[in-house]
């Protein structure tokens, strides 16, 4: 099977794990730090503080910010979960803005026109790792005085503007290292900040509240064992173990996304002499370079006379793993019960991205034969071009 997504692990990431098993520390050891080190270097951020997962890492962001009971952030609805989910975390409500249909990233001109007074922050996803109009939204929060946050979850190794994406004004970027993401620590995630006040809350958060620093405590320490419980906080560590795998996967990020670039590369030359431009692949910037998490293509399904259903059931049987990326919030039940208002407003670029798109497989250790592969079996299940 030609899953749509898998991790690459190669025999330097099993010496690296193997290595911090043998060591003192299977958790809140150096490795944390290096790999905190390492990541904020790569995408060029003062601050990264790595956490457990992805939805940890939106958790710990919008706590650290400041936002909660009461408050409101506005998102898009074509993600997952998790990014309107940490917000319910933090007592926070959710508005769903409006998507380019073509890109089904947030549309920004959508937002402004839901920001009311409880609003508190944009959560922006650079949806299957082409970024979202950055320049653009950091613009409209501060003139609107809001927090933004980059769900990057999609976007390790993309740039903006020939910059990392990362290295931006926002106050908060969000990465994710499931496997399925462009490097893996099996499970994880980070928060990458600016400001080092906000760092030193998101690190603390991750551990129980818990405050070490002498300086920062009620009271003056009866001795080196005292700590205090400041704050509610939750257990979000990442381990030692993990880290290792992190650093050494690190180290090959720019190899694993010039190889997904490649691959889409392959795609569009195989696509076009076979669909011309009935199947529609991601769209490219000049002023952005995407991450290619996904590749996710855009298809009338009416126009071929068929169902994504179909398609994809047609396609699994043929080994090949597609996906669709995302139901929209707003037709998941948790998420309608959530955001009752948000129920009526008509969003036409949400629904014509949803209706059309469909992830194919895209990962590095693809050959450019599997993407041809691919791209046959859709043209046997699809049919002529009508």
């Amino acid at each position: 099977m030609l899953p749509y997504g898998r991790q690459l692990i190669d025999e330097a990431d099993i010496a690296a794990v193997v290595d911090a098993l043998r060591s003192p520390f299977l958790t809140c050891g150096p490795l944390v730090a290096r790999f905190e080190e390492a990541l904020a270097a790569r995408v060029g951020a003062p601050f990264a503080s790595v956490c457990s997962n992805g939805t940890a890492a939106l958790h710990l962001a919008y706590a650290a910010l400041g936002i909660g009971a009461g408050d409101e952030i506005i998102t898009t609805p074509i993600t997952f979960s998790a990014t309107a989910a940490a917000a319910y975390y933090v007592g926070a409500t959710v508005r769903l803005a409006d998507v380019d249909p073509i890109t089904g990233n947030i549309d920004v001109a959508s937002v402004e026109t839901l920001i009311g007074p409880r609003t508190r922050a944009i959560a922006a996803v650079h949806l299957g790792g082409q970024p979202a109009d950055l320049d653009k939204l950091v613009a409209l929060a501060q003139r609107r005085g809001l927090r933004l946050i980059e769900d990057a979850c999609h976007a390790l190794g993309a740039e903006y503007h020939g910059r990392p994406i990362g290295s931006g004004a926002s106050d908060a970027v969000v990465f994710s290292f499931h496997p399925v993401k462009h490097i893996t620590t099996a499970e994880g995630g980070a928060v990458l900040v600016r400001d080092a006040a906000i760092k030193r809350r998101v690190d603390r958060l991750r551990q129980h509240g818990i405050e070490r620093d002498p300086a920062l405590m009620s009271a003056p320490p009866a001795g080196p064992w005292v700590y205090e419980v400041a704050e509610l906080g939750w257990n979000y560590r990442l381990s030692d173990l993990q880290c290792a795998l992190g650093i050494s996967q690190l180290a090959k990020l720019d190899r694993f996304v010039a190889r997904r670039r490649e691959l889409a590369c392959v795609y569009r030359t195989a696509l076009a002499a076979t669909f011309g431009d009935a199947v529609s692949p991601p769209a490219e910037f000049a002023d952005r370079s995407s991450a290619y998490h996904l590749f996710a293509v855009a298809i009338d399904f009416e126009r071929f006379a068929t169902t994504r259903a179909h398609v994809m059931t047609a396609l699994s049987a043929a080994g090949i793993g597609t996906q669709v990326h995302y139901v929209p919030l707003f037709d998941h039940p948790l998420h309608r019960a959530r955001c009752p208002g948000e129920l009526s407003r008509p969003r036409p670029g949400a629904a014509r991205y949803y209706a059309r798109t469909l992830s194919l497989p895209m990962f590095p250790a693809m050959t450019d034969d599997d993407v041809v592969q691919v791209v046959a079996e859709l043209h046997r299940v699809l049919g002529d071009q009508p």
